[in-house]
C-alpha cells in the first residue's frame, strides 16, 4: 500500500492516513522538491511558463496538497500522536518555504521571464503569477545580504513553532475545562436540548448530572440563557481567562504574544518595514497602517453613539425589569436575550425550531442554484469521521465544477469556531480540469434525541458565510493554480463573497421556502421573520464596536505598539477600550491569550479586514437588492466578475468591475441600521 498522502490521483484518503505517515511524505515531497529548484535553477535555457513555472507549480502543489490534509485533520481530529508528528515537522516545512522565498536562482528567473518578450504572451492570470512572485520574494528575503537572510529565515521558523504552541494551548485549556452540576435547580432557563447534551456527556465521562464546558454549543445556552447568576460568572471566568497565567503555567500565552510580536516586527524592519503592520498590507488592498486606522476611527466614530444607546437601553432594561442594579459582562448575553425577548417577543430557542438541518442544508443550495444556475448533490469520498458530508456542485450541462466536504458538528478534538479551507484547486492540467474541492467546518450542536441538528438563526448565518468562502474557491474560472480560487486573492478581499452570502439569511424569498418546524413542519410565521428582522440591528452598535476594538488593537499592536517597551498589550487593549468600547470587562480579561485569529490564524495586522470587507460585501449586495435578490443575470454577473476571478486581478477591479464603480460605506451603514 503507498503511502496515502503521496496519492494525488483523486481526492484524500483520509481513513487511510495514520501519523506514521506524515514524515515519510513530508520529507520525500520536500527532498524531490529541493532536487526540482537546484535542476531548473542549473538550466541554461530562458525561463518560460512551460518550462520553469509550470513544473515549480506541479511539484509545491503536491507538497501543499498532503501537507494541507495533515494539517486539516490536526484541526478536525487533534491527537496526541498527529499532534506530535504536525509540530515535528513544522520546522523543516517551514524552512524549505524560507529556502524557496529567498533562492536567488529561483528570483532572477522570475525576473529574467518578466523582462524577456515572452512575458507579453503569458495570459493575465499568468502574469499576476510571475507579478505576485517577485513581490513575494522581496517579502521572503530574497535581496537581504546572506547573514540578514539567515536571521529572516529563522524568525520564520521560529514564529511557525511559537503560532502552533498558541493555538495548541487554547485547545489545551479548552478541553481541560469541565463544570458538573448535579442539582437541576442550578440549570433553570436552559433549554431543553442544550440540557440534555449536558446530561449525554456527563454520562459519557460516567458522571450523574450535567457537564458543561467552553467549547461554544454547550457555553452560549448557559450563558444566555442560564438564570443562575453565579454559574455564569464561574463559566464566563473560565473562558476569559483560557491560555493566561490564571491556569497552567505550561500553558500560558502570555509570554508567546510577546515573542510573536517581537519576532514579527524584527523581520520587518529586516525587509525595510517600519511596521509588522506595513509589512502585513504589502499583499492587501489597503496600503498603509494609517489608511486601515482611518477607516477605524471613522466607522467607530459613527457607530459609537449607537453602541452608548445600546448599553444604556440594557442597563435600564437589566434595572427595572430585572432588579440587576449593576450589569456585569457575565450578565450581557443573559439580559440581552431576556430585552430582545420582551421588545420583539421571540427566543433565539423559538426560531431555532425552523432551522432543521435537513432544511437548512437544502434552502442554502437552493439560493446558489437559483443565482448561478447550478445544482448540488449528496456525493460520497471518504471522510475523517461519520458526521462529515460530502457534495458535489454540477452546472448546467452536468459538468463537475467543485466538492465539498462538510463538518458541521462541534468535537472534542476538533479546533473551535468555524473555517473553510481549500482541498484541491482548480487548475487545467494536461489530463484536463483539475476540480476544485474545500472543506466547510462549522462547531454546531450535534443532533440529539432522534431529530435533526437544530441551528440558530446566527448558526444559519455562519454556514452560509463558511459556503460563500468555499463557493470563491470552487466557482473560479481562473486555470494557473497561483491565482486559482482564493490563492492570490488580497486577505483583506477575502471575507467579500462569504459576508456577501449571509445577506441571503435576512430575504423573506429565501427563508420562507428554507424555514420549517422541525416537529410539525410548519413554514416560518411571517410575523416571526417580520420580528427577527426588526430585532437584526438589536445592539448593532454594540457588536460593531466590539469588533472594532480587536481590529485597532490588532492594527495598532503591529504598527506602532513596542514590544520591548514598558507597556504590555494588555494596557494597550484598555486603551483602545476606553476610546472606543461601551462595556470595559473584568480586569483579569485575557482577550489577548485567546485571540488565536492574529496570534496563529493568519490575520495578524489583518483583522481589520472583516469590516473592511463588510462595505464590500453590503455595497456589491446592494446591486442585488436594487435588481431583485434572486435575480439570475446579476448572480452570473457576481461570478463571472467577482468569484470566478479570483486572484487573477485585484480584488478592486475586479469590484469595480461589477459595480461600476468604487466601494461606499453607505450600504454598510443602511445594512447595520447606523445611516
Amino acid at each position: 500500500m503507498t503511502n496515502p498522502l503521496l496519492d494525488f490521483s483523486g481526492l484524500p484518503r483520509f481513513p487511510d492516513i495514520t501519523p506514521a505517515h506524515v514524515t515519510p511524505a513530508v520529507e520525500q515531497l520536500i527532498a524531490s522538491n529541493r532536487a526540482l529548484v537546484e535542476k531548473l535553477v542549473k538550466d541554461t535555457a530562458p525561463p518560460s511558463w512551460d518550462n520553469f513555472v509550470r513544473p515549480m507549480e506541479d511539484a509545491n502543489e503536491r507538497l501543499s496538497r498532503a501537507w494541507g490534509q495533515v494539517s486539516h485533520l490536526n484541526a478536525v481530529t487533534n491527537s496526541p500522536e498527529l499532534r506530535e508528528v504536525y509540530n515535528a515537522n513544522l520546522p523543516a516545512l517551514t524552512a524549505f518555504y524560507a529556502d524557496l522565498s529567498q533562492n536567488q536562482g529561483l528570483f532572477a528567473k522570475f525576473k529574467a521571464l518578466k523582462a524577456s518578450a515572452v512575458f507579453a504572451t503569458l495570459t493575465p492570470a499568468q502574469k499576476k503569477i510571475v507579478e505576485n512572485e517577485l513581490r513575494d520574494f522581496v517579502l521572503g528575503g530574497a535581496d537581504l545580504p546572506d547573514d540578514k537572510k539567515a536571521r529572516f529565515k529563522a524568525i520564520q521558523e521560529e514564529l511557525s513553532t511559537l503560532s502552533a504552541k498558541f493555538e495548541e494551548n487554547l485547545l489545551d485549556t479548552t478541553n481541560a475545562f469541565a463544570l458538573f452540576v448535579e442539582n437541576e435547580s442550578e440549570l433553570a432557563g436552559i433549554p431543553a436540548d442544550a440540557l440534555q447534551v449536558a446530561r449525554e456527556a456527563a454520562g459519557a465521562d460516567g458522571k450523574a448530572g450535567w457537564k458543561f464546558t467552553l467549547h461554544m454549543p454547550s457555553y452560549l445556552p448557559l450563558m444566555q440563557y442560564g438564570e443562575n447568576r453565579g454559574l455564569r460568572e464561574q463559566m464566563y471566568t473560565a473562558y476569559v481567562t483560557r491560555a493566561s497565567e490564571f491556569g497552567k503555567p505550561e500553558l500560558d500565552n502570555t509570554q508567546l504574544i510577546g515573542q510573536i510580536l517581537k519576532l514579527r516586527r524584527e523581520a520587518a524592519q529586516l525587509l525595510g518595514f517600519k511596521s509588522y503592520a506595513e509589512e502585513s498590507l504589502a499583499t492587501k488592498m489597503a496600503e498603509t497602517p494609517q489608511q486601515v486606522l482611518d477607516f477605524l476611527n471613522e466607522l467607530g466614530k459613527r457607530a459609537k453613539p449607537y453602541a452608548e444607546r445600546d448599553l444604556a437601553e440594557l442597563r435600564q432594561f437589566a434595572r427595572e425589569e430585572m432588579n440587576m442594579e449593576n450589569l456585569e459582562a457575565w450578565d450581557i448575553a443573559y439580559a440581552s436575550e431576556k430585552l430582545r425577548v420582551k421588545r420583539y417577543a421571540f427566543s433565539d430557542q423559538e426560531v431555532k425550531q425552523y432551522f432543521p438541518e435537513n432544511q437548512v442544508l437544502p434552502g442554502m443550495f437552493k439560493v446558489v442554484e437559483t443565482i448561478y444556475g447550478l445544482s448540488i448533490h449528496a456525493s460520497s469520498a471518504p471522510v475523517w469521521h461519520e458526521d462529515v458530508k460530502f457534495f458535489d456542485i454540477r452546472d448546467q450541462q452536468n459538468q463537475l465544477i467543485g466538492q465539498f466536504y462538510l463538518d458541521l458538528y462541534a468535537r472534542q478534538n476538533k479546533r473551535g469556531g468555524a473555517w473553510m479551507d481549500d482541498a484541491i484547486t482548480r487548475r487545467r492540467k494536461e489530463s484536463g480540469i483539475q476540480v476544485p474541492v474545500t472543506y466547510l467546518n462549522c462547531n454546531f450542536s450535534a443532533p440529539v434525541g432522534g431529530k435533526p441538528a437544530l441551528f440558530t438563526h446566527d448558526e444559519v448565518i455562519t454556514l452560509f458565510h463558511e459556503f460563500g468562502h468555499g463557493l470563491h474557491h470552487m466557482l473560479t474560472k481562473v486555470e494557473d493554480l497561483g491565482v486559482s480560487g482564493i490563492n492570490g486573492v488580497e486577505w483583506d478581499a477575502v471575507e467579500l463573497p462569504s459576508q456577501f452570502m449571509e445577506n441571503f439569511c435576512w430575504e423573506w424569498d429565501v427563508l420562507k421556502h428554507m424555514a420549517k418546524h422541525v416537529d410539525t413542519g410548519a413554514a416560518l410565521p411571517r410575523e416571526l421573520f417580520d420580528k427577527m428582522l426588526a430585532a437584526k440591528n438589536f445592539q448593532g452598535g454594540m457588536q460593531t464596536v466590539r469588533q472594532l476594538e480587536f481590529a485597532l488593537f490588532d492594527m495598532h499592536l503591529h504598527h506602532d505598539f513596542d514590544a520591548a517597551g514598558s507597556q504590555t498589550p494588555l494596557q494597550l487593549l484598555d486603551q483602545i477600550r476606553a476610546r472606543i468600547a461601551v462595556i470595559i470587562p473584568p480586569a483579569y480579561n485575557r482577550f489577548p491569550n485567546n485571540f488565536s485569529h492574529i496570534f496563529a490564524g493568519g490575520y495578524g495586522a489583518g483583522y481589520y479586514s472583516y469590516k473592511w470587507a463588510e462595505v464590500l460585501s453590503a455595497d456589491a449586495y446592494s446591486l442585488f437588492e436594487e435588481n431583485g435578490v434572486l435575480n439570475e443575470e446579476t448572480g452570473h454577473h457576481f461570478w463571472s466578475e467577482i468569484l470566478g476571478m479570483g486572484g487573477s486581478r485585484t480584488a478592486l477591479e475586479s469590484f469595480v468591475a461589477f459595480r461600476g464603480r468604487e466601494p461606499s460605506m453607505d450600504a454598510l451603514l443602511r445594512h447595520n441600521g447606523m445611516n
